[in-house]
């Protein structure tokens, strides 16, 4: 199955180098083995140590494409591709990849700022997929959306999956990035976290759970970001309405993790939604946002696209049919030429609001999502 960035890819080769991030086992090797083709010569993994030695004593393939994967755990990889790209620049193409924000891990040296493109591969989605059915949209709720399990057609299979790629995140792939003491409390913190999706996250709350400080909690969920294991959205604040201004909400890639049926619905819808906005951003340059809405009076819209600061689209998730939101009434009154919807994962009511809201089953609004 060919991946949906795989023609931006090639593309962007054609202009500078190509950073792919992403989570892990979300298919970036097999992604780029497939944009070099037949030949894998080019293929340097930095975790195999006969491709260490080949990228350290500079003995490099002769070919058009290398491939770097996971090389951002090298200190100094950084130098290393700029040489290599200020070098071979018109001869040669370069791809990386890794499984945390390549923009982020930048160590020593010189700027790449110029040099690459970044995108970002999520996990599949209902329109990458091409799903269609109500029934298509309940096997990847249950299957999660990495290749993976969802390719399994196992819930028992992806069940294991899930609980091995926990482990192989923190044991493996944090280790090789960050300087982590308590891993111990670091995986109590990932257990914990599902729990509390779709809610804004109280970190004073978890810290008291933990037993850590303020300021060490804060630096694990930022690991956690960097690594893609999870995701947070700002509020969205405005003049017209008397938005919170601070707390997050938290969403997992990994929607699976999520035990409560509805609450991983909206993971889900979160994780497609992100997905559309990265590419956009990625392939386009529109200066797009994923937030969410919450007043002082408890009003809330699970989901605000914003575009140059103004929303564009509002997005409410139900799990069975149900009345329109008050949250959603409320800032489509004061947003009235903003896109509004409430989709729900089991409904079937598909009909426009006399307010204007398109109320629809959510595989009609997650097919637009291309």
């Amino acid at each position: 199955m060919r991946r949906y960035l795989h023609k931006q890819i090639r593309k962007d080769l054609d202009r500078k180098m190509v950073f792919v991030g992403g989570p892990r086992q979300v298919g970036k090797t097999t992604l780029a083995k497939q944009v070099l083709g037949k030949s894998e010569r080019g293929y340097l993994n930095w975790d195999i140590p006969e491709h260490r030695e080949k990228i350290l004593k500079r003995e490099l393939p002769n070919v058009m494409l290398w491939v770097f994967d996971e090389i951002h755990k090298y200190r100094q990889w950084r130098n290393v591709l700029k040489g290599l790209y200020d070098k071979h620049k018109t001869a040669r193409h370069i791809l990386v990849t890794g499984s945390a924000r390549l923009d982020y891990y930048r160590f020593g040296g010189d700027s790449l700022q110029g040099r690459y493109h970044y995108l970002r591969l999520h996990p599949l989605s209902f329109a990458e997929l091409k799903m269609q059915t109500s029934k298509d949209l309940m096997d990847l709720l249950k299957l999660g959306g990495f290749p993976e399990p969802f390719l399994s057609a196992s819930e028992v299979e992806a069940k294991r999956w899930t609980r091995e790629y926990r482990t192989r995140l923190i044991r493996e792939d944090l280790v090789g990035v960050e300087q982590v003491r308590d891993l111990g409390q670091l995986e109590l913190l990932m257990l914990r976290l599902p729990e509390l999706v779709g809610a804004p996250l109280s970190i004073n709350a978890l810290r008291e759970d933990l037993q850590v400080t303020h300021k060490t909690l804060s630096k694990w969920l930022d690991i956690f970001e960097r690594l893609y294991a999870m995701f947070r959205l700002s509020p969205f604040g405005s003049p017209k309405i008397r938005a919170v201004k601070k707390e997050q909400k938290h969403y997992h890639f990994d929607w699976t993790l999520v035990k409560d049926q509805p609450k991983r619905f909206e993971n889900l819808v979160a994780c497609h939604l992100l997905k559309w906005v990265h590419f956009e951003q990625d392939s386009k340059g529109r200066d797009l946002e994923l937030r969410y809405f919450r007043d002082v009076d408890l009003r809330e819209v699970d989901f605000v696209i914003l575009e140059d600061k103004e929303p564009i689209q509002f997005i409410e998730c139900k799990w069975n049919d149900d009345q329109i939101g008050k949250g959603l009434k409320y800032l489509k009154e004061r947003f009235p030429k903003c896109e509004a919807w409430q989709i729900s994962c089991r409904g079937k009511k598909d009909y426009v609001s006399g307010e204007n809201v398109n109320v629809a089953p959510a595989p009609t609004f997650l097919t637009r999502l291309k």
